[in-house]
């Protein structure tokens, strides 16, 4: 499986490529505006591409990409090796 290193650097690199900003590990993406419902469909497609993984929609909520921390521990938790 992927180390933690690895999902935060690709987690990073999708949320900075949607955003076109850099942004902290805890700063908001969702709430704040940055990112919306629709582009969390993006952003998961995007991950999975880039850590050739799956992320199984049925165990995921919205806040799980509310920052890039949790971003983080949500692949780790559900991503699963293609």
């Amino acid at each position: 499986m992927l180390d933690e290193s690895t999902i935060r650097e690709a987690a990073r690199a999708v949320v900075q490529s949607m955003t076109g900003e850099l942004v902290a590990d805890d700063e908001a993406l969702i709430s704040s505006g940055l990112i919306d419902s629709l582009s969390i469909l993006k952003l998961i497609g995007q991950l999975e591409e880039r850590l050739n993984i799956a992320i199984p929609a049925a165990q995921l909520q919205p806040d799980d990409f509310e920052n890039v921390e949790w971003i983080v521990d949500t692949v780790g938790r559900v991503g699963k090796a293609r």
